[in-house]
């Protein structure tokens, strides 16, 4: 069976002082890979900025304020920080990697940044689409996990939990 990722959500917290973070307050959010799961972790601006940090170890580097309590939660991430997302797991052969990828191309279609171009099939029967950025035509290609609705539900809802604001 494919290995699952689990998700953190946001934490309510800097992850570095434990300082609540309070309604209004900018902070960062980071996404990484931390054995069997993408580890999220929000940190203070005081923090972010005092530490060095190897942001080339992150899969995913953000900015977002803390919202209004009455605020529906929302997506605060700016199409920049899904494309990096989306081309640090090129390459990636683990299957929820590979659904991750999927689900982002799928978003960046949906945003009109990525255009599919055609579909091709592999020797061992896995479909990779070819596919170019419109901003620049640089050409990427994304393989197709055939996943079921239910499962991209879920793996939506789990990029969901990584990128939104949830505290």
């Amino acid at each position: 069976m494919a290995k699952e990722y689990d998700i953190g959500k946001a934490a309510s917290k800097c992850v570095q002082c434990s300082r609540q973070l309070q309604t209004g307050e900018e902070f960062v959010a980071t996404v990484k890979e931390a054995g069997d799961e993408f580890q999220r972790q929000d940190f203070c601006i005081t923090c972010w900025s005092a530490a060095g940090r190897d942001e080339s170890a992150m899969l995913a580097v953000w900015r977002s304020r803390v919202p209004q309590s009455h605020e529906k939660n929302k997506l605060l991430v700016d199409n920049e920080v899904i494309v990096n997302f989306f081309d640090r797991l090129d390459g990636a052969e683990e299957p929820a990697k590979i659904n991750f990828r999927f689900i982002l191309g799928l978003v960046l279609m949906r945003k009109k940044l990525l255009v599919y171009d055609r579909m091709r099939k592999e020797p061992d029967g896995r479909e990779v689409w070819q596919m170019h950025f419109r901003s620049d035509q640089r050409a990427v290609e994304v393989t197709d996990p055939h996943m079921d609705d239910v499962k991209i539900a879920e793996v939506s809802q789990q990029l969901n939990q990584i990128m939104e604001v949830n505290l």
